[in-house]
């Protein structure tokens, strides 16, 4: 399986974006199920198949987290880039 990865420490006041070139799977992911995902077993995520570039996600809770985008199984290649903006203002704990 292959996918691009990028992961970061935060939470609510974290606002994640991804831009992409052609349609794609967008998934934010916790440890456990991000794990799950790269067994190829069941795991839950925040996102899903996407055609419109860009794909605003945030965090519903602190944590650490993992922003994957693939294509869900189909042939081809994405070129995506991915940023992860603070709110400002925002504490950090």
């Amino acid at each position: 399986m292959e996918f691009l990865h990028t992961d970061f420490r935060g939470g609510p006041e974290i606002t994640v974006v991804v831009t992409f070139d052609t349609q794609c799977n967008v998934l934010l992911l916790d440890d456990t199920n991000f794990s799950a995902y790269r067994r190829s077993g069941s795991f839950r995520y925040y996102g899903g198949w996407t055609t419109r570039s860009p794909v605003r996600l945030t965090a519903p809770q602190y944590g650490h987290w993992h922003v994957v985008v693939d294509l869900g199984g189909g042939a081809g290649c994405v070129r995506a880039g991915v940023r992860i903006l603070r709110r400002r203002g925002a504490l950090v704990s």
